[in-house]
Formats: structure tokens, sequence, C-alpha cells
């Protein structure tokens, strides 16, 4: 706290030393932004509102039968397209202001001023608007609200009809060139089915679906075989025990069960390996390896067999049933078999695809894309142009809009700006604070010590004593008038406010 204390003080006397300057500067700053304040010219702002009814009685009437016109939409184009350049240009001729430009960058200079002071204000839910402007005198303010008004209220009545055949007639050449685009995607669509009639995606699966749906049929009808070929081994098993003499009957091998079950097993590991993996895979390498041994130990035993030496076992109805049974389970295997074997060349085929299925499946979507959105816009299109022809005789044979003007445009005889006394307390403002920057800036320019402590801080050494100023009796004299007379100035300068603060009251159109 005693810091800041310290550096306001310090802050206090260097403007204090500079106390002339400040005053100086605060009366030029004053004097020049007082004279610029009361040479403002006075702005008179004419304004005028109108209501617009869209709640036309043919709405409910012929909502069925024929589009009807949006009437709001058209308002709120009619209130955007109002100040525009050519409706400006308009108005200064009506106001016969464009007689005041002496060449075209004079008239460019006169519309940019007249856009930026019209103003065109309101709310479509309460279809009131008000079109202000703010001119040099009251006359011109009014004569130009009026003229935007008659624009505003007159462009709901020109040229619909007009502008409805040039609608139809866009729209028919939109339908032409839509017609064209139309017909070349189905040429194209078509083309490019054809070309790739095999790899296509069916039924909205893409080929990743098709790629996995392949591999689980695979797997489910290896699954199946191995399932079959353990119920043919187990039939095998129960035959196995008994052989048939020549001409009496079947003669079954030998199988181990502990053997056909470490075959299934590789056998199943194998085909799991052979979905993920090609056929170089070390894995697989080493399944099939051990794989082909299983077997041929099975063939040894099955070969190393002795026959029963039961001679009645070919004539058992077991046996017999147990035959018919076999036959069966073999009939199964070879059929799944098969199918095993169609899966495998569907995924195969459908990886050596792999790698254009993707390209021609997004060129498919893209095709697809386009040629829809062809086609619905192609449809709008015929749907809208019906709509636009009704829609346009409507509006031209029937007044849709009503106006009424709520308050005319008038001259006010008070000006609305610019706010001087406003203006005038900000100069006043601006001006001291100008003076005290002033002084700051002349004691950081010119500085000095104005303290023990200050000279001390700056130089590091030690202050042994200081010698007070002895002023003479003419020197206290003067430096009295001095203070008389910085004073004095203080005090005329804010009575000079307060006048000026008077004046813009008493007269506030000066």
């Amino acid at each position: 706290m005693a810091e800041i204390t310290a550096l306001i003080l310090t802050f206090l006397k260097a403007i204090g030393k500079y106390r002339w300057h400040a005053v100086v500067i605060t009366w030029v700053v004053a004097l020049a932004g007082w004279a610029v304040v009361f040479k403002l010219p006075n702005q008179y702002e004419a304004s005028a509102r109108v209501y617009v009814d869209t709640q036309s009685i043919l709405k409910p009437l012929l909502s069925n039968m024929t589009t009807v016109p949006n009437l709001d939409q058209q308002v709120l184009f009619m209130r955007r397209t109002l100040i525009s350049r050519p409706n400006v240009e308009r108005v200064l001729r009506m106001v016969d202001l464009d007689v005041k430009a002496r060449d075209s960058k004079e008239q460019e200079k006169m519309v940019d001023d007249m856009i930026s002071r019209i103003k065109m204000a309101g709310t479509e839910r309460d279809d009131i608007y008000t079109i202000s402007y703010t001119a040099p005198n009251a006359k011109q303010g009014r004569d130009v609200v009026q003229a935007f008004l008659t624009i505003f209220v007159e462009g709901s009545f020109g040229g619909k009809k007009q502008d409805s055949e040039k609608a139809v007639q866009f729209i028919d050449d939109q339908i032409k060139s839509y017609e064209e685009k139309l017909a070349n995607a189905e040429n194209t669509l078509k083309e490019f089915k054809i070309k790739h009639v095999g790899m296509l995606p069916r039924e909205g699966a893409d080929f990743g679906s098709r790629m996995i749906t392949a591999n689980e049929a695979l797997s489910q009808a290896r699954l199946e075989l191995a399932e079959a070929e353990q119920a043919r081994n187990a039939i095998r098993r129960k035959i196995s025990g008994g052989s048939s003499t020549p001409g009496k009957g079947p003669e079954v091998p030998f199988t181990d069960p502990a053997l056909e079950e470490r075959i299934a097993t590789v056998t199943k590991t194998l085909d799991t390996l052979r979905t993920q993996f090609t056929e170089q895979h070390p894995d697989i390498v080493a399944n099939r390896r051990l794989l082909e041994q299983l077997q041929a130990r099975k063939a040894d035993e099955a070969k190393n067999r002795k026959p029963s030496a039961d001679p009645g076992a070919s004539y058992s109805p077991m046996l017999q049933q147990l035959t018919v049974s076999l036959s069966e389970a073999e009939a199964r295997v070879a059929s799944l078999q098969a199918r095993v074997a169609e899966y495998g060349a569907r995924v195969a085929q459908l990886r050596t695809q792999s790698a254009q299925a993707p390209e021609i499946e997004a060129q498919l979507a893209q095709l697809n894309r386009d040629y829809e959105v062809n086609r619905e816009n192609y449809q709008k299109l015929v749907e809208r142009r019906e709509s636009a022809k009704l829609s346009g005789d409507l509006s031209s044979a029937t007044d849709m809009l009503t106006f009424r003007v709520i308050e005319p445009p008038t001259a006010p005889p008070v000006p609305s700006g610019p706010n001087r006394l406003q203006l005038f307390s900000l100069v006043f403002v601006a001006a001291l604070a100008a003076g005290l920057a002033g002084a700051f800036l002349m004691s950081q320019l010119r500085p000095t010590f104005l303290s023990q402590s200050t000279l001390r801080e700056v130089t590091g050494v030690p202050i042994l004593g200081s010698i007070s100023m002895n002023w003479t009796a003419e020197q206290t004299v003067r430096r009295k008038r001095r203070l008389v007379a910085l004073a004095v100035s203080v005090l005329v300068l804010f009575g000079t406010y307060g006048a000026g603060v008077a004046a813009i009251l008493v007269r506030p159109n000066m």
C-alpha cells in the first residue's frame, strides 16, 4: 500500500511540475473539439410504418387445388431488396437529388451515403415494417421515406405474370437438361452392370459380407463333413470286429477310435487355419504333414488287422443293418465332400477378386448415387412446373397482398442528432485526459528527482542531507500569482464547459 501511495504522489508531483503544459493542452484540445461538435450538421430522422396483410381468404380456398404463393417469402424478398442500388438510384431521381451530382463518382458517393442512412426494420411475425432515413433537413428525409414506401408497395404488383413465365421457362430448360443427364446415367449404369455382372453386390451385401458368409459356409460344411466322417467311422468300428468270407458279405477294415479322433482333430484345425492363411504357412504345412502321418498309420493298421474267425458274423442281421447304415454314411460323406469342395472354390474365387471388388462397389455406389440424384431432381422439376404455372396465374389474377400505411412519413421539427451534449462532455473528458497525459509525458522526457528516496534508489549513494529552497518575497508573490492564474484558467475551462452545456440544452437544434 505504501508503494502505491508513493507512486501516486510521484505521479502527481511530475504532473504538478508541468501543470501549465497540462492546462494549455487541455484548452487546445477542448476548444478544437467543441468547435467541431458545434459545426456538426443537424440530422433529421423521418420514418413511416406500414402493415402488410398476408392473410388472404384465397389461401384456405385454393390450398388443395393449387400451390398458393408464399406471401411471407415474397414480403421478405421485397424487404431485403428494397435497399438495393437500383432502388436507391431510383429514389435519387424521384426526390431530385441526382441533379446535385456533378459526375458519376459523386453520384456513386451519394448512393452509398443513402444506403448507409436508410434502415428497414420489422418482423415477419407482426407484418409491421418501419422505414427510417436520416437526412440533413426534414423535408428531404420525408421525401426519401415516401419514395422508398412507394417502391415497397409497388414491388408486390409489378411483373408477376412475367416472373412466372420466366420461372416456367427456366424449369422447362432444367427438365430438358436433367432428361439428358438421366438418360446418360442410366446407360452408364447399365453398361457398368453388364461389364461387372459377377462381382456386383447382391441384396445389399457388399464384398466383405459375401466373403465372411462364404467362409462361414465353408467352415460349417467342413464341420458337418467331420461329423459325418465321425458317424461313419463309428459304424465301421461296430462292424470292424468281423469280416466276411468271399462272396458272403462286405469286409469292414479295422479302425482305432483314438486314431480316428486325432485325425478328426487335426483335420478340423487344418480347415480353420486355411480360412486365415495360405497353404505355405508353417502351421498349415506342419498340420498337413501330421495328417498324412496319421492317415498312413491308419492304413497300416487296416492292412495288418486279422479277419474275424466267426464264419457266421457275415450273416448277422445286425451286421446287415450296420452295413446299410455304413452305405448311407458313406453317401452323406461324399455329398458333404462335394459341398466342401464347392464352397472352397467359391472362397478361392472371392479371394482372387478381393483386390477389384471394393473399387467396383465404390464405382457402383457412385453411379447409383448420381442416378438417384438426377431422377429425384427430374421428378421434382416436373411437379414444380405445373405448380409454377398455376401459381403464376393466381398471383397475376388476384391481389394477394394488402398494404396499410399506419404512420405516413412526416417532416420532423426537431433534429434527432447528433447528440451534442454527449459529444461535448466526451470532448471535455478527452481534453482533461490529454492534458494530464501531456504533463506526464513531459515529466518522462525531462525527468527530475522529486524526492530524496528516488535519488538514493537511482544513484545508490547515501544522502547525507538536503537544502530547502529559500524563496524571496518577490518570488513568493510571483508563485502565488501563477497559482491564482492556474486556478482561474481551470475555473474558466469548467465555466466554458458549463456554458456550452447550457447553450446546448436551451437550443438543441443549433
